[in-house]
Order: structure tokens, then C-alpha cells, then sequence
């Protein structure tokens, strides 16, 4: 199977119905856990019937101090619905149904619809899997509401034109868990895939699909966020090399990133999970375009500037490629 196919046919498909493991959900949320007292908590992409977001928001809502925990989800064809919870009423630590107060809307549920727009506003911290296809779209609306949040996403967003200004500017950030690996995430029982195709399985009737790629994304504090790098390399020129078109040098390892340089240096993508932004200034990226093998050029972002594709030893770089641009802060 071609790599991250099964997300690009999502995308292609529209069919975004991905449910994320409530394992791989505890191991993220637990970092977090003195950004939740007293919030409103809305996960604006989840029908409770099969959503472990509602599943470990609800089950921990005490332990996490809640104050609300709502829930929103899409209807193509009908009306959305929205569900609320206000926690354990009655005492005997277990979600009941009737402790989950349930209203439909009047459209469908989108999270782009003026009915969930109102919900949103009433939200301190929105978490969930937002759809693959929407990406951009979804973080730019958490952005103009003025949201924290902590949403699943594609590494290969960090590239994006529209989320990698925010990297850069520090009002987004990755998350801890999940790191770019791959994940098995769960799809509807209607979804269409070959039983003995890579990449897909079914237990117990239930089936999953192999993504690749997966990462957190937030603008919400943890731990790692401040740690700074230990670096061990100095610098030379014949271990770094130049790129021959661009004022940097080429570091293929973030470990190997040299303590003495003072100009700018490539490195990869995954650099950012190690980023802490009061050892190193974000200076531009570059990203390479879908239609490369078309037009055989890219694009380096650093701001508005655009520049020409960046080449070593005379060669083009290929897609493959991704190189974020970084400098040491005094």
C-alpha cells in the first residue's frame, strides 16, 4: 500500500468517520490534566454512541473538574444532535443515560453551521478528531473563536500554508503522544474496504483502518514544552553541508543539531517535537508541492517571501523532502 493512501482516499472521499482509540486518547489527555478544572469541554465531532472522546471526558469528570462536557454530532443526511453532560447526579459513579441530556438541532451538525458556531462560544477547550478533509479549515475557525484546543491531525499538516504561520508564531504546537506513528482508528460499519486489503482489519465485527502519519496538535502548556534540547555536536563544514540555493545548512538528525551555530539550519519536520521555543527561533519552511513531478518547483515559506525550490549538490529536492528552517535564540 502506497504511503498515507488510506488518508489521502478519505480526503478524495469525504468519508472522514475516523474514531480514535481510547487508548490512544488516555495517553495524550493525562498530560493535561490542570488545564481542565472548572471548563467547558466540547467535542464538536462526536456522536456519544461510539465517540471515546465522550467516553474518557465523561468517565473522568470529576477527576478532571469539569464543569460541562458537550458533544455535537453530524447528521448528512437528518438533523445534528447535541448531547450534555453535567456529571455523576446521582452518586453512583457510573454515566447514565439520564444524566446525558440530549437536544437535536436544526441542521445537521456541521461544525462550520451558525447552531455550532453558538456552542463553540460557550466552549473554553474543544477535543477531538476533526474531519481529515477539513483540516485547515476546522483550525482556522478554533483560531478566529480564540479556542484552546487539542485535536488529532496528519503530520503532514505541520507544511500547510494556513497552520505553519501558526507553528511559527508559536500559537500552535504538537502535541506528546503520538509523535507522527501510525494508528489504527476505527470506521463505520458501512465503510468500504477489501477484508484482506493492508491496512484494514475487523475484530469482533467492528472495523479498522491503518493511518499514517498521526499527530496531536494544541496550543494548550505541557510539560515538554520548555525543555530545551541537549546538544552535543559543534560545527563544521564538511559534516554540514551548504544547500546551494538557500542561506543554511543541511542537519538530517535533530540529535546532531550543532550547539555553535549562529545561522539558520534545515532540519526535519519531526524537529518539532522536540521544539522549545526559547532555544530556537522558527524561521521558515520548506514545503514541497503535490504537483512537483508537474512543475518542478516548491516553495519556501519565511513569512510573504516565497523562494525558488532549494537544491544540494545541484539536485531538486523530492517531495519526500520536508525541511523546517530554525535558528538559535541568543
Amino acid at each position: 500500500m502506497a504511503k498515507n493512501s488510506n488518508l489521502h482516499n478519505a480526503k478524495t472521499a469525504k468519508n472522514d468517520e475516523f474514531y480514535t482509540q481510547l487508548t490512544d486518547i488516555e495517553k495524550e489527555l493525562k498530560h493535561y490534566k490542570k488545564h481542565f478544572e472548572g471548563k467547558v469541554v466540547y467535542c464538536n465531532c462526536d456522536d456519544v454512541r461510539w465517540s471515546n472522546f465522550f467516553k474518557y471526558f465523561s468517565m473522568n469528570f470529576e477527576h478532571l473538574g469539569l464543569k460541562k462536557l458537550i458533544c455535537t454530532a453530524y447528521n448528512e443526511n437528518g438533523q445534528g444532535i447535541v448531547y450534555e453532560y453535567n456529571g455523576d447526579l446521582n452518586g453512583n459513579r457510573i454515566v447514565d443515560d439520564e444524566e446525558i441530556e440530549v437536544k437535536y438541532l436544526e441542521g445537521n451538525g456541521d461544525f462550520r453551521s451558525a447552531e455550532c458556531i453558538e456552542i463553540l462560544k460557550q466552549a473554553d477547550i474543544v477535543v477531538t478528531n476533526p474531519p481529515f478533509s477539513l483540516f485547515r479549515e476546522y483550525v482556522a475557525q478554533l483560531m478566529e473563536y480564540g479556542k484552546q484546543f487539542l485535536i488529532i491531525g496528519n503530520q503532514n499538516a505541520i507544511t500547510y500554508k494556513e497552520i505553519f504561520p501558526l507553528i511559527k508564531e508559536n500559537k500552535l504546537w504538537l502535541g506528546l503522544s503520538m509523535n507522527g506513528s501510525n494508528r489504527w482508528f476505527e470506521v463505520p460499519n458501512d465503510y468500504e474496504a477489501k477484508a484482506n486489503a493492508a491496512g484494514y482489519k475487523e475484530i469482533d465485527g467492528r472495523k479498522f483502518l491503518f493511518v499514517n502519519g498521526v499527530t496531536w496538535f494544541t496550543n494548550l502548556e505541557h510539560s515538554k514544552r520548555n525543555q530545551p534540547l541537549d546538544l552535543y555536536k559543534k560545527y563544521n563544514a564538511e559534516d554540514y553541508p551548504k544547500y546551494d540555493n538557500y542561506d543554511a545548512i543541511e542537519v538530517s538528525k535533530t540529535a546532531e543539531i550543532p550547539m555553535d551555530y549562529d545561522g539558520v539550519i534545515g532540519v526535519p519536520i519531526t524537529f518539532l517535537y522536540k521544539h522549545c521555543p526559547t532555544q530556537f527561533e522558527i524561521v521558515g519552511c520548506h514545503e514541497p508541492c503535490i504537483e512537483l513531478d508537474v512543475y518542478k518547483k516548491s516553495t519556501i515559506w519565511k513569512g510573504e517571501i516565497k523562494s525558488r525550490q532549494i537544491t544540494r549538490n545541484g539536485k531538486i529536492c523530492q517531495k519526500t523532502y520536508h525541511r523546517l528552517f530554525i535558528k538559535h535564540i541568543s
